[in-house]
Order: C-alpha cells, then structure tokens, then sequence
C-alpha cells in the first residue's frame, strides 16, 4: 500500500530513518490500532468489537504495554472481506 509511511508520526519517522532525508517507501509489518484505523476507515470500537467476535484477526502481543495486527493477516481479512462481498453480489 504506497503511502504507509505517512501514517507515522514525525517521531516515528525519524526513528525509522534517522537523519536520512530519503524516502522511497516504508511499508510496515505491524499495524497498531491509530494505523490500522486509518487503514480500514473505521473505529477502534468496530475493530476490538469484530475480534471479539472473531470476526477480525486478533492482534499480536509485541510486549507487555503493546499489541499490534501483523500485515498478513490484515491483507487476508481484506481478501476475505472482498470475496465475501463479491459473492453476495453475483
């Protein structure tokens, strides 16, 4: 997805690339919610309600005070969602 990177904040940007002023393009692994929010276009209310429902993938615990959605299984929930929608539509 082009454009990943600048859904990081300037901190974050500057931690990925350090003083390099060159960016071709980021593409990140994990997605935390604020990212994956954005990504999907709906809340955080919405995507903690479909894991509970085991409807979305649940996230990865990075560390204790951390959880994130690995890439993979965001693409393939997207997939799915595609799949789904094309089916009831034929």
């Amino acid at each position: 997805m082009q454009g990943n990177f600048a859904l990081c904040n300037p901190k974050q940007r500057k931690a990925i690339m350090g003083n390099s002023k060159k960016v071709d393009h980021v593409s990140p692994q994990f997605y935390r919610l604020p990212q994956l929010k954005i990504r999907l276009g709906v809340s955080g209310s919405s995507i903690w309600s479909w894991v509970r429902k085991g409807t979305f993938p649940a996230p990865v615990k990075l560390s204790e005070n951390t959880t994130a959605w690995h890439l993979s299984d965001i693409e393939a929930w997207e997939k799915s969602r595609i799949t789904a929608s094309q089916s009831k539509a034929s």
